[in-house]
């Protein structure tokens, strides 16, 4: 007997147990039923990839340790990439002051476009652009815009947190709530 076969007995039992209000077990049939779909090779290979991709972040939605560490790692590779190119190298003043007949002026200076950080890589690792780099992964996981100036490459890079971040923030939402849901 084959996945094929197999998905519509899982799919069957796992019925079973959710009409009889019996969550955990119903998920463990659910989990065996996508299993089988992921691994029957009649269905498309764009479905089968999908199951994997599902399957490798979240354990479809039931494995909540899985998808924080990849939660996790995405921060963390959005923090590095901010931190050695996202952030801008220069340290604007919103301001220029100046002294006209002994009396100190403050005048608004045009606030000019961001420059990508120059120097060694491991100079660009400092707890200031850490901190500024943090900001900007911790607001992108929750679709706010971070208020930074970034770089093109930043300003990519948190598009693509913006859209990643949240996705594995509501796997592993998803995954805990049917924890405490059993």
């Amino acid at each position: 007997m084959g996945p094929a076969q197999l998905a519509p007995v899982y799919r069957a039992l796992r019925k079973a147990f959710e009409d009889s209000k019996n969550e955990p077990d119903a998920a463990d049939f659910c989990y065996g039923e996508m299993e089988m779909r992921r691994h029957d090779h009649h269905r498309p290979r764009a479905e089968r990839a999908l199951l994997a991709v599902y399957w490798s972040l979240s354990g479809y939605g039931l494995r909540a340790t899985r998808a924080m560490l990849w939660l996790l790692l995405a921060m963390t590779g959005t923090l590095l990439a901010m931190m050695l190119w996202g952030l801008s190298a220069d340290n604007w003043k919103p301001e220029t002051v100046a002294s006209v007949s002994g009396r100190q002026v403050r005048l608004p200076a045009d606030r000019p476009g961001p420059v990508n950080p120059a120097g060694a890589l491991h100079e660009r690792l400092s707890t200031k652009r850490f901190e500024k780099s943090l900001r900007v992964v911790v607001n992108s996981v929750i679709f706010r815009p971070s208020g930074q100036d970034l770089t093109t490459a930043g300003t990519y890079t948190e598009m693509v947190s913006r859209l990643t971040e949240p996705v594995l923030l509501g796997l592993a939402a998803l995954a805990v709530r049917g924890r405490i849901k059993r």
